[in-house]
């Protein structure tokens, strides 16, 4: 006869059961101090170790230069005179040239919806791959289209492709990156981004100069190289480590860790070892409470406060109108008084002054001053410049007036507004939006945020051009009141994230879930259970 009854452990609660009885039974010592937690995430990373991370992270941001690629791209296609033939509307031409850029970046929104669920179900590595075979199909539907549907059907999977890019290249970076430098690695999304705009720009220059098809269908078939190295080279990327603790993979994890670290001293094998600990107890830890609902993202306050500061620094990205400029920059410069060509230069100029400066910001800035600092700066900047843009367009008509002087203010307050772009949004916003959320919702977390940078990037680029055309002025009205909020909200409610480890975020968000707490109490369980069954065989 029975006098107990046996229990059972679910899926989810073994590993974390075997991630307690490997820390408790290795030599570790838990440290505390939160400053020297901090420290020991850093400085035991070799220069090789460092040099690895960056490699690994410039590679997979290939991804995110087909971003920047055909952003810059599109802006010069659709000026072209053999792309006007093509579409064989002219009439129509303003509303069908905002959708060829807006059916992309509805198929960007779809793609990263989608990427939410191949991060947490093939992994971070897997799902580059699949958005770069994805950008193959979509590029050479592009660039062999031989009518505009068909363009338009490229230009959604291209997108497809692009979303499901633009979400998982800033995580899988997150996941790699060391604490004290990880708005540098974070931050060469950014910098690979502005990369791709400016040969885009250069590339759509020297193009203008083709007499037939060619014209615009080379520089969109181009696409099909950066696309093709990612997916054969992210073969040899590392998984990311977090991910393989997630699928119980406990010993490939360390091995990325210790790969990630150049693990070769005893030095650095312990600060390896730390950090994986570290890494280790907090995962497991969620596992035991972790769900695949979308409704955790607001489930605590804590949570829900995690995801508006996503959401929002995503958001207010947008309604800094830098995507508008990127689009539409060339159109933007005729009411300043120059011409296709010379338009199509200056645009080139253009994108290649953000890039610099984005250099710069995330080497020397990003990782001292923090995240929220530069996101004010940036607001404040855009409400100036676009003030100013306002007052020169609004004032001297270039239709009417021959105050060059003007014009070439005019052209300089949307310089800067690139400039300003990279020192505050451009960089931060892809970190901030990856590194606030736990692992156990980071995927479909960092999807939803960038989501919404998708929608209202789909919503700038179908109606900027025609406000441009009809409203003139007065469009950038918009954006100076827009970024006027984005400042207020921003100096109140948003947290400073610099410096943190991704496990540390849940105590500046104040859900911290105490890792070897949860894990004790499981631990405790398991024991009671062998006490049980050693009772019902003694009985027995």
């Amino acid at each position: 006869m029975c006098v107990g009854a046996d229990r059972t452990f679910s899926a989810a609660t073994r590993p974390a059961i075997e991630g307690l009885k490997y820390l408790t039974s290795s030599k570790v010592e838990w440290n505390d101090d939160e400053e020297s937690l901090q420290a020991s995430s850093f400085s035991g990373v070799s220069k090789t170790g460092l040099v690895y991370n960056i490699f690994v992270a410039v590679f997979c941001s290939v991804g995110s230069f087909l971003f920047g690629y055909d952003s810059g791209i599109i802006a010069s296609v659709i000026t072209f005179d053999y792309f006007k033939a093509f579409v064989k509307n002219p009439g129509n031409y303003d509303s069908l040239s905002g959708a060829v850029v807006s059916t992309f970046t509805g198929g960007c929104f779809f793609g990263a919806a989608l990427a939410g669920w191949t991060n947490d179900r093939f992994g971070r590595k897997r799902s580059i791959q699949l958005g770069a075979l994805i950008a193959l199909w979509g590029c050479a539907m592009q660039s062999g289209a031989n009518n505009f549907a068909c363009m338009l059907v490229g230009r959604i999977v291209a997108g497809f492709a692009i979303g499901i890019l633009s979400m998982t290249v800033p995580l899988y970076n997150t996941e790699i990156a060391p604490p004290k430098i990880r708005g540098f690695v974070v931050g060469l999304a950014q910098q690979m981004i502005g990369i791709g705009f400016i040969v885009a720009n250069w590339v759509g220059y020297g193009c203008q100069f083709l007499k037939n098809d060619i014209q615009w269908r080379l520089p969109l078939g181009l696409q099909l190289i950066p696309a093709l190295l990612l997916f054969v080279g992210a073969q040899w990327m590392p998984y990311s480590p977090r991910w393989l603790l997630e699928q119980g993979r406990d010993e490939e994890a360390r091995g990325v860790v210790y790969k990630l670290h150049n693990s070769r001293t005893a030095e650095d094998k312990a600060a390896a070892e730390r950090e994986f600990m570290e890494m280790q107890q907090s995962i497991k830890a969620e596992i035991v409470v972790r769900s695949r609902r979308i409704s955790d993202l607001w489930a605590t306050p804590a949570m829900a406060r995690r995801t508006l500061v996503a959401v929002g620094v995503q958001v207010f990205g947008q309604f800094s109108g830098i995507n508008v400029l990127n689009y539409f920059g060339p159109t933007m410069y005729a009411p300043l008084g120059l011409n296709a060509s010379q338009s199509l230069l200056v645009q080139g100029i253009y994108g290649a002054v953000g890039p610099i400066t984005n250099f710069f910001f995330i080497t020397l800035i990003l990782d001292t001053v923090g995240r929220k600092k530069p996101l004010m700066f940036g607001a404040g900047s855009f409400v100036v410049t676009y003030s100013i843009l306002t007052a020169i367009v609004a004032s001297f008509p270039p239709e009417t007036s021959t105050n060059h002087a003007a014009q070439r203010a005019g052209i300089a307050m949307i310089f800067m507004t690139s400039i300003f772009f990279s020192v505050s949004f451009g960089p931060v916003s892809w970190t901030l939006a990856s590194e606030v959320f736990p692992t156990r919702t980071r995927s479909i977390g960092t999807s939803v945020a960038t989501c919404a940078n998708w929608a209202f990037n789909v919503l700038f680029s179908q109606v900027s051009n025609l406000a441009m055309n009809n409203v003139g002025w007065k469009y950038y009205v918009l954006f100076i009141i827009l970024n006027a909020i984005d400042f207020v909200i921003i100096a109140l409610f948003f947290p400073e994230t610099k410096g943190k480890s991704l496990e540390e975020m849940a105590k500046l968000f104040g859900d911290d879930i105490d890792a070897r707490e949860v894990l004790g109490k499981q631990h405790g369980t398991e024991k009671s259970d062998l006490e049980d069954k050693h009772v019902v065989e003694h009985v027995a």
